[in-house]
């Protein structure tokens, strides 16, 4: 049974409790990173980006769904796939730039969270038509998850310093845009009955995929679903001029 607030809105006590396990995990990741333990900070964010993805799968199969709940998960992300991500870049290489580190680590905060408000709004716009089939801009637990194999990546093949402090940098800012850019991203939400079968077979492969090598695995997989979004807005834009173009050489033949 939901308890319920002064307002009416339910308070379901499943996803709230996962939504309340992310935060916990962002949480342990900024301790660490202030302790300079990076790789536990890493793992935590992707710990946390685990328990963001269960909550509102777990809400909308059991028909918990609320306004609390969307709100508390906000905040939770703007803690694990903000703050915690931010800290951990401007720790462990942004620091060495001085002004210019904290100011990449701070615009990382601040699209995270306008990332986070454009969301909500145009969920509640559009909550009589169900779960979306694309996001608009980066969703912000794929950068922290970038932010957090990066590190990974780097320290299992034990990179070039020099090489990756201007190349995180680059990456901070390169993240930062995509949250409030327009570029979709493929939600993942869209999934027929038809073919769970044939999801549930991909995802052990990919499990056995990732369980290879996951520091290198991860990485390239939150790699290529960050670029997935310029490449397809590209893909679209090439499409449509296209399709005007054969428009046009069609008027001109009537």
């Amino acid at each position: 049974m939901p308890h319920r607030s002064a307002k009416g809105n339910a308070i379901y006590i499943l996803p709230n409790l996962l939504t309340t396990c992310c935060l916990f995990s962002g949480f342990y990741s900024i301790v660490h990173s202030i302790n300079g333990n990076f790789f536990n900070a890493a793992v935590a964010i992707l710990i946390a980006a685990v328990f963001d993805g269960l909550d509102g799968r777990v809400a909308r199969l059991t028909g918990t769904t609320s306004k609390f709940g969307m709100e508390y998960d906000s905040l939770s992300d703007l803690v694990a796939f903000g703050v915690a991500p931010g800290l951990l870049a401007y720790l462990w290489i942004l620091q060495h730039y001085g002004r210019y580190g904290w100011l990449a680590a701070f615009l990382y905060v601040a699209t995270t969270a306008l990332r986070l408000a454009r969301f909500n709004t145009l969920a509640a716009q559009s909550s009589d038509e169900g779960p979306q089939k694309a996001f608009q801009g980066l969703p912000c637990p794929a950068a922290a998850m970038m932010i957090a194999t990066s590190l990974l990546f780097v320290q299992f093949l034990d990179l070039d310093r020099t090489f990756m402090d201007i190349t995180m940098l680059l990456i901070v800012y390169f993240l930062s845009y995509l949250m409030v850019s327009s570029h979709p991203y493929n939600s993942f939400k869209h999934i027929s009955k038809a073919k769970t079968f044939q999801v549930l077979v991909g995802m052990v492969l990919l499990l056995m995929v990732v369980a290879t090598e996951p520091q290198i695995t991860l990485f390239v997989f939150a790699g290529t679903y960050v670029l997935s979004g310029p490449l397809l807005g590209f893909y679209q834009l090439l499409f449509k001029r296209d399709h005007v173009e054969k428009d046009k050489k069609m008027v001109k033949k009537v």
